[in-house]
């Protein structure tokens, strides 16, 4: 019997996000409160990736010592990070649909008046639904499956990483500042995934493809959940986005500190 193949990790110093980097989204993503609680992280690995390899390509990922020591986790005052550690036994990994390119995905959000012709997000009054104050017809739209607007994204539609992205913006963190307008969630949407993913043109067709791989990741030791949060929430969140021809892996991830609120 062959021996399983082993990889082994290596952060990639320097790796710019420019978009993300840049200073429109970085006071947004400070106002939603997540830049506060969110890292992005790129390291090499050694050995050609499959997607079949993914149960054992995550594991060993969160077993290696140059990951546990640069994944960088937050106390609950986000004053400080400190590293992961090696307290992970087990690890719950998803690979996500990347199938949908642009950004003609959201106008439904207009022609179902979720979002009115000027852009304004169309308000209701506040409730509370999980965590979240529910303000407008957008967080329903995200959050409430009983009403009548949810369904305007299916079940499929959702499970894309453009939906995802677009989401956890939405949300935001514990003390999220909500925007009144739909352009600075679909702005920073279209600039998280540009700087993320690795799209390619088919010099003949002209047809664009994605060569990123992309898995949703949940550590835990023993039975307790121990990254990317100290318990389940959906604003707890990481992906694993893999570019199998650069041998790179990004960890993008987010803590919402529930503590804080």
């Amino acid at each position: 019997m062959a021996e399983s193949k082993q990889f082994s990790f290596r952060r990639l110093e320097g790796k710019k996000f420019p978009g993300i980097e840049s200073s429109v989204v970085k006071a947004l993503l400070e106002k939603w409160y997540v830049k506060q609680r969110m890292r992005l992280v790129t390291f090499n690995y050694d050995e050609p990736f499959q997607i079949y390899e993914k149960e054992a390509f995550t594991t060993q990922f969160f077993s290696d010592a140059n990951v546990t020591t640069n994944l960088m986790v937050p106390t609950d005052d986000a004053e400080t990070w400190t590293p992961l550690g090696t307290c992970v036994t087990r690890v719950v990994c998803e690979q996500i649909p990347c199938t949908v390119f642009s950004m003609d995905f959201f106008d439904r959000l207009k022609t179902e008046g979720v979002v009115r012709e000027t852009g304004a997000i169309s308000k209701c009054f506040d409730e509370v639904y999980e965590s979240f104050i529910v303000a407008d017809e957008l967080r329903k739209v995200l959050l409430m499956e009983d009403e009548e607007k949810y369904c305007i994204f299916n079940d499929k539609d959702r499970d894309e990483f453009i939906f995802r992205i677009f989401q956890h913006l939405c949300l935001g963190g514990a003390i999220c500042q909500y925007e009144d307008t739909i352009e600075p969630y679909l702005n920073t949407t279209r600039t998280v995934y540009k700087d993320l993913m690795t799209v390619v043109k088919d010099p003949e067709t002209r047809k664009l493809s994605v060569t990123s791989w992309i898995f949703k990741v949940e550590a835990y030791s023993g039975e307790a959940y121990v990254f990317p949060g100290k318990s389940p929430h959906r604003q707890n969140y990481c992906y694993l986005i893999i570019d199998p021809l650069k041998r790179h892996v990004t960890v993008w991830y987010h803590d919402y500190g529930r503590g804080l609120m």
